[in-house]
């Protein structure tokens, strides 16, 4: 992949103008310098030869030789000439010795001469060297002086004037690098002084159609969705997804709950008699009652199963809390005035039946309809339960959860458990999921799942995520720097000013290191219900170093477009759709539109649920990233984790000893 240059083309012009103007500058200096030496050694020589040519024409003439004592020093003096000798091989005839001060003797300039018209005789000499005395002066050097600043100026202007001719490309560059970085949104439309302006328009065209592709495959993909798991009349889930839900509960482990069937009486004649726009409005006003009536439980999944039926599955809920429900539900419909032919008072039947950990889908399902088959032989608008062998769920009101909760709390007694998420790649630890357990009175352990529904229904949804992150962060502050740690938060306790506050606060006086190090997780439903709410939240997270982790994607059908809005770094599947996926082509096509909605953002796919090796192949195959489940590890409790981590820094310390 080829890298963006680091360097600014306007710098890059700017530095070759000015080392190519410098280096001329340089080779004019040097060569002005040597030509000016050069002159002044020529024009030295040819005057002392002319010096040498009088002496010997004076030292022919006898009586210029009588005189030159006389004459010949004023001379000399005014040739710059500080010593000179005239010798014979008999010595020396004539000496002069000036009375100028030389500091340097070398630098004066020697001369040996014969003398033509005397033969025999011969000169030495010392002279200075032109130029020697004189020094600068802005006079005598203003035509140069005068070059180099018109030079200076020049190399300024034009240096200004090409980065202003440039600014253009800088802008186009600078667009660039952030587009690069995938700040698209912000650099849509480029600057009208954007240089090469074709080069610019381009990119303006290409941005425009990208953001148009992006919404097109988040609606094509939400459309996928939509037509693969829900039902277009009413919105509500379909046979398909309404049976993945019932068959992933069923298997794990402490669940139970109650399945609801909810039959129209006479469907057919109605649609005959009728037609399809009159039976379709009796269809919609029903889902509407029964989506209104399950808002108030988590978890619950309410399907449009055949034509004229409903299907609603409560999990966690003790018996009494879906009778009471069913009654509710059976009282809102019979509000309801059916058209004819359908009879007002028998015109709906509910049957109901409990389940638990362990049974089978599809003996739920027939144990459902024998209940419903039941209550339309009543003859009226009835609900009947099937009735089967008592199982053990947990049957605590309202209050009993609150005491148990409010003593929990007040103990800090909530447990930490923990389940590692493994990198499809290279089967190395990504992260470790913390999942919150509590016992009761008999020191029997209780799951998230079956408390979580009690601790909103009692409002203690904020004391609860406090102590959660305040262990985890005292906790990740002892393990080692590998160790990250991801913390579920509940989307209602991050819209109260308070606990964003306390949250806030808590994070800064948090080291840099240990925040790297920890994710938060909101179920992807909440948090594209309060999307707009959540925004500045997840800026804040993300700004402080933390990570956000998008959990249980896929339970609710929402468009993907949340996540390159809210930069989320991992999204994490809902367990339903991992389960068995090696059998269900429907769940790959979802889970194949997930991974393409995360094609254009840095969030990764992880599948939760995973059980066993058949399930984690296909898994890889379709492209997830990261894998939480049984197949890979159990979850285990963070102190016994904790334990195991400290032996094992201490074996290895003991080892190093030892060596």
């Amino acid at each position: 992949m080829r890298k963006a240059s680091g360097m600014k083309l306007t710098n890059r012009l700017v530095t070759f103008v000015t080392l190519i103007v410098i280096c001329a500058i340089f080779v004019i200096f040097i060569g002005g310098a040597l030509s000016f030496r050069k002159l002044g050694q020529d024009y030295l020589t040819h005057y002392l030869d002319g010096v040498v040519e009088v002496i010997d024409q004076e030292l022919a003439d006898p009586q210029g030789s009588q005189a030159i004592s006389r004459w010949l020093p004023k001379l000399l003096k005014a040739s710059n000439v500080v010593e000179l000798d005239v010798s014979s091989d008999a010595g020396v005839i004539y000496s002069f010795r000036g009375l100028q001060k030389i500091n340097d003797p070398n630098i004066l300039h020697q001369g040996h001469y014969q003398l033509e018209k005397n033969s025999g005789f011969y000169i030495d000499l010392k002279s200075l060297p032109p130029y020697t005395e004189f020094t600068y002066s802005l006079g005598a050097m203003s035509s140069i002086s005068l070059a180099i600043a018109m030079i200076i100026m020049g190399l300024v202007w034009g240096m200004n004037w090409l980065r202003l001719q440039l600014y253009g490309s800088e802008l186009l560059e600078e667009r660039g690098r952030m587009i690069l970085a995938g700040r698209v949104e912000d650099y849509e439309v480029g600057d009208e002084k954007e240089w090469p302006a074709t080069a610019s328009l381009a990119l303006d065209q290409m941005v425009a159609e990208l953001k148009d592709a992006r919404q097109e495959r988040s609606r094509f993909d939400t459309f996928i969705r939509t037509h693969t798991f829900l039902d277009q009349l009413t919105g509500a889930a379909n046979r398909v997804l309404f049976d993945s839900r019932l068959e992933s509960a069923v298997q794990d482990q402490e669940t139970h709950g109650a399945v609801i069937l909810i039959r129209i009486a006479d469907w057919d004649e109605l649609l005959a008699e009728k037609g399809k726009e009159a039976a379709d409005e009796l269809i919609h006003d029903v889902g509407m009652i029964l989506s209104n009536l399950v808002q108030r439980y988590p978890d619950t999944v309410l399907s449009r199963y055949f034509d004229a039926e409903f299907a609603i599955m409560l999990p966690q809920q003790s018996a009494k809390d879906v009778r009471l429900f069913t009654n509710q539900m059976l009282n809102a419909l019979e509000r309801l005035v059916p058209p004819a032919p359908l009879e007002l008072d028998n015109w709906c039947h509910i049957g109901m039946t409990s389940f638990v950990s362990g049974e089978r889908r599809g003996r739920i399902m027939d144990e459902a309809d024998m209940a419903l088959r039941s209550a339309q032989l009543q003859g009226s608008n009835n609900w009947f339960a099937f009735k089967k062998e008592q199982q053990t769920e947990d049957a605590r009101g309202s209050v009993r959860w609150r005491t148990l909760l409010d003593a929990v709390l007040d103990a800090d007694a909530i447990q930490l458990h923990q389940q590692p998420v493994i990198s499809a790649s290279d089967g190395h630890i990504l992260q470790r999921e913390l999942l919150a357990r509590i016992r009761d009175e008999n020191g029997v352990q209780i799951k998230a799942s079956r408390f979580l529904p009690a601790v909103e229904q009692v409002g203690f949804t904020i004391r609860m995520d406090k102590q959660v992150v305040s262990q985890a962060l005292a906790t990740l502050k002892l393990m080692p720097s590998s160790e990250v740690f991801s913390v579920n938060l509940n989307v209602a306790s991050l819209l109260e000013r308070s606990f964003v506050r306390w949250l806030r606060d808590e994070l800064l006086q948090t080291p840099r290191t240990v925040l790297n190090r920890l994710s938060f997780e909101v179920t992807e439903g909440a948090l594209v219900k309060h999307l707009d709410a959540m925004r500045p939240i997840a800026r804040m997270m993300i700004g402080l170093g933390c990570k956000l982790v998008v959990d249980q994607a896929g339970r609710t059908i929402v468009s993907t477009h949340y996540i390159k809005d809210l930069n989320i770094d991992y999204i994490k599947l809902h367990r339903s759709l991992v389960r068995e996926i090696n059998l269900r082509q429907e769940n790959q096509l979802f889970v194949r539109s997930m991974l393409g909605a995360c094609g254009d953002s840095r969030a990764k796919v992880i599948a939760v649920g995973v059980e066993n090796e058949k399930e984690w192949e296909v898994l890889k195959s379709l492209g997830v990233y990261a894998g939480q489940g049984r197949y890979f590890s159990p979850e285990m409790s963070l102190e016994k984790h904790l334990i195991a981590d400290r032996k094992e820094t201490r074996s290895v310390f003991h080892n190093n000893t030892k060596k």
